[in-house]
């Protein structure tokens, strides 16, 4: 079983930037970020194909979120900038087990980090 660890999450100004790390104890294919906003439901965020030639984007952080990952495909990588008030919530890495062609499901992914808070003060 892997298991994900997140860092980098805290607090930071409108505008400003973060960069997520989401260390796993062993190699996952897919791998995502997915983000529960206060008083919401998790939602998507960014997803990456284990070779971290394919990536996916939730539209509401499409050109200002960069997911990535390490050679080693042990870390993967959320960079966001222009940070804005509604980007605050818990931010969830998640990895599965075996490829899938969807990124955005949830009920795919196998594991799960504890998660980091990321606060946008206006």
């Amino acid at each position: 079983q892997v298991q994900l660890v997140e860092s980098g999450g805290g607090l930071v100004q409108a505008g400003g930037s973060l960069r997520l790390s989401c260390t796993a104890s062993g190699r996952t294919f897919n791998m995502a970020w997915f983000r529960q906003p206060p008083g919401m439901e998790r939602e998507f965020v960014a997803g990456i194909s284990w070779s971290g030639r394919d990536t996916a984007y939730a539209d509401s952080v499409k050109g200002r979120f960069t997911i990535s990952r390490d050679s080693g495909q042990n870390t993967a990588y959320l960079q966001m900038n222009d940070l804005k008030p509604e980007d605050t919530a818990v931010y969830y890495c998640a990895g599965t087990m075996y490829y899938y062609s969807s990124y955005v499901t949830d009920l795919n992914y196998d594991y799960w980090g504890q998660g980091t808070q990321v606060t946008v003060s206006s």
